[in-house]
């Protein structure tokens, strides 16, 4: 026999618990967005179409994956989706003249950290619903996660293609947990950049082309992150500056990120002391094992000892 049906009130009951239990695990802000979402997931939708038309992507194959227009690809019956953010803005600052990492690569890898939070939401949710289905997302899943962060009112998408906070700013790391639940939504965020081209303005490779839409192949990100050619490409270099690994300008000129912020404590956050101090001379000399030792439980793994080191001959603090 089928379980029943939860209540309308049931239902609001376990998405004021969920929330709770979410931020019990260090998650700021939480929110819930139903499936299939607004008429503005409709417009993030053919966005996206539009920016893999144009080539947008680069080398990132998998953005095309078709799951990512299509959530229930993710977990047939999903009707509802916890949005999560992360606040990983800590109050430090590199040394001067040292080489620049983004802050997103800072402290642990985020993937494992958010996942494993997510995971046990997931359990919390299944021992009060035993019927129900869910799945932990991070943003290696084919989900269009800014998109539905927005929809669960976390914040909304800037002109630089990070979600902003009214009070928490752009330094958010987003996760999701899909479930079958339907669950009562949150109202969307409205957009709030008005008028502001601070970030178009500050990219030194005027990757951001209009409004919302970042070219990767212009992206000073992308190609430290990403590019596996053995040079970077020459206008990359002539904008590499100080940044090794990311790049966080747009971010840095938002002005939601000039107001006062609060800083994480969150131990899984806090920086590496060598991110914060890395000279080109001594970092050149390392050999793979010590990058591997340097790299342990970090997102940045993703960027090779070879690319680590053909970023920072590019690069000038």
């Amino acid at each position: 026999m089928a379980a029943p049906a939860l209540t309308p009130a049931q239902l609001e009951a376990v998405a004021h618990t969920l929330k709770l239990q979410a931020q019990g695990l260090g998650f700021e802000p939480v929110g819930i967005s139903a499936v299939p979402g607004s008429g503005r997931l409709q417009l993030r939708t053919a966005a996206l179409e539009r920016w893999l038309a144009a080539g947008h992507q680069g080398s990132m194959d998998w953005m095309a994956d078709p799951r990512r227009r299509a959530v229930e690809a993710l977990l047939p019956g999903v009707r509802s989706l916890l949005a999560v953010g992360l606040n990983y803005y800590v109050e430090a600052e590199r040394q001067p003249g040292s080489l620049a990492v983004a802050r997103y690569g800072w402290g642990r890898d985020y993937h494992r950290v958010i996942d494993g939070r997510l995971r046990q939401l997931g359990r919390w949710l299944e021992s009060q619903v035993p019927t129900v289905q869910w799945r932990a997302c991070v943003d290696s899943a084919p989900l269009m996660d800014k998109a539905w962060a927005e929809e669960a009112g976390l914040g909304w998408i800037g002109k630089h293609g990070n979600v902003i906070h009214p009070k928490r700013g752009s330094w958010l790391l987003l996760g999701h947990l899909l479930t079958t639940l339907e669950l009562p939504a949150d109202a969307p965020s409205p957009t709030l950049c008005g008028r502001c081209t601070a970030c178009i303005t500050a990219c030194p490779t005027e990757a951001i082309r209009e409004p919302f839409v970042v070219d990767s192949r212009r992206c000073l990100a992308f190609h430290t992150i990403e590019n596996r050619d053995p040079q970077l490409p020459q206008e990359i270099q002539q904008g590499l500056g100080p940044w090794v690994a990311g790049c966080d300008i747009c971010q840095e000129v938002c002005p939601w990120n000039q107001q006062p912020l609060e800083s994480s404590t969150d131990p899984d956050l806090q920086p590496r002391p060598w991110l914060l101090n890395l000279q080109a001379e001594p970092a050149l000399q390392w050999d793979d094992a010590t990058w591997d030792t340097h790299l342990r439980a970090s997102a940045l793994r993703r960027i090779k000892p070879w690319m680590w080191r053909r970023n920072i001959a590019a690069a000038s603090p």
